[in-house]
């Protein structure tokens, strides 16, 4: 029998393994929502343990050894052998009055009835506001710029000031310092021999979500139309920032990950949010110069991109730049067919996730129907390896806990028969 990694491996290299590998809570769009988690523990018979929130934007939870046991998880997150002693984590709330804990370098400030998101600095980056499940963003460092006037001399300054980018999740080090890269690879080796599950290390490298975090959507969607040679310069600025962090970053968790997580969210619910030749002419090629040389740093190392959305137009371009596998796999979008997925790309690239539907199914439907839902989904995309199943994207705050039971359970069942 195959342990835990050997079965993620098998799937990436399109072989048919002893049973589905399983992602629960390994990356920051496999998880759960923290106000859901206290409920599928008690529904698992769990007691024990606080709720931690890694991700405070998205207010995901770390699924605990107890509970990956539980639901036959076959990955981790980096990010797991980081932030493991008591003084790394402090007291909070969740917005349901549920008490948990958030990395002592977070910082929040209660604001009336909201609460606010801070940089280092002092500076307001997001506010979650009474009622609502998570953060969103008060600053863009470069709206009213434009990228056809910027040099992007300051660009790590910018980083600095956007929600998204200056908001860290364990292990949050920084591997061009001596000290960061120390801590980096002696965490990640001691993770590495405590487990025999695959381990995922989230790198991010966005190119397409970063300007966005930067300007605003809606400016750099204009500014990718009206400043063409603007809009590439960003892209190839933003690969010379990327570069030596990859190459220390690798150096320092290489050997102990088998996946190296990239980050951009191409499509959108009625297909890419791009034409295709926007892509190979804005991010392709920058594309290409990371995922290849994170192969060429680490060749055992699986190059995945989350990325959200109906992207089947632009899969054939991103396997061509290097990109091994991808998740949501977001069936619900236009385009995003499974069976056409499968025979479409499957003998070269995996499908990590769009084991059970996350927009009707899991929220909204029967405990049977996500049975039925998760066995269409498993008949399509298991044959021959190239899957590694997870629910489409995080379990939000509001889904019942007997439907996320009902999947796992399911899955399960097809693992043993």
């Amino acid at each position: 029998m195959e342990n835990s990694r050997d079965r993620v491996l098998a799937s990436l290299n399109h072989l048919q393994p002893d049973q589905i590998a399983i992602d629960f809570g390994a990356h920051r769009s496999s998880g759960i929502a923290a106000m859901a988690y206290p409920k599928l523990k008690k529904a698992l018979g769990i007691s024990r343990g606080d709720i931690y929130v890694y991700d405070v934007i998205q207010q995901l939870a770390i699924v605990e050894p107890e509970v990956l046991d539980a639901v036959g998880a076959d990955v981790l997150e980096l990010g797991r052998g980081f932030l493991l002693s008591d003084s790394d984590w402090k007291d909070w709330e969740l917005p349901d009055g549920t008490p948990c804990k958030i990395p002592a370098f977070i910082n929040l400030e209660k604001r009336g009835a909201d609460w606010v998101l801070l940089s280092d600095s002092g500076m307001d980056l997001g506010i979650m506001k009474k009622g609502c499940f998570f953060f969103e963003q008060l600053s863009w460092p470069w709206a009213g710029r434009n990228p056809e006037e910027q040099n992007f001399s300051d660009l790590e300054q910018a980083f600095a000031r956007g929600m998204w980018t200056a908001t860290p999740a364990p292990p949050g080090l920084d591997p061009l310092t001596d000290e960061g890269f120390a801590e980096l690879a002696k965490g990640a080796e001691k993770l590495r021999e405590s487990t025999d599950r695959a381990i995922i290390g989230l790198f991010g490298g966005n190119l397409f979500e970063v300007p966005q975090f930067l300007y605003g959507m809606e400016n750099y969607f204009m500014h990718m139309a009206m400043y063409p040679e603007g809009c590439k310069r960003l892209s190839q600025a933003l690969v010379d920032y990327y570069l030596p962090r990859l190459e220390r970053w690798l150096e320092a968790v290489g050997p102990y990950i088998d996946v190296i997580l990239f980050g951009d969210d191409l499509g959108a619910q009625g297909g890419p949010q791009m034409s295709t030749e926007m892509y190979r002419e804005y991010f392709k090629p920058w594309h290409s110069i990371l995922w290849k040389k994170a192969k060429e740093l680490a060749p055992h190392v699986n190059v995945h991109l989350h990325c959200c959305g109906g992207i089947e137009p632009l899969l054939a371009d991103l396997i061509d730049a290097g990109l091994d596998s991808s998740n949501p796999v977001q069936i619900s979008c236009a385009g995003m067919d499974p069976a056409h997925l499968k025979q479409t790309y499957g003998d070269r690239f995996t499908f990590w996730g769009g084991g059970c539907d996350t927009r009707q199914i899991l929220p909204f439907g029967t405990p049977e129907e996500v049975r039925r839902n998760v066995r269409e989904l498993v008949s399509i995309f298991q044959p021959g390896g190239g899957f590694v199943f997870q629910q489409v994207h995080n379990i939000m705050a509001d889904v019942p806990p007997e439907n996320i039971v009902a999947m796992f359970d399911e899955v399960n069942k097809i693992r043993q028969s």
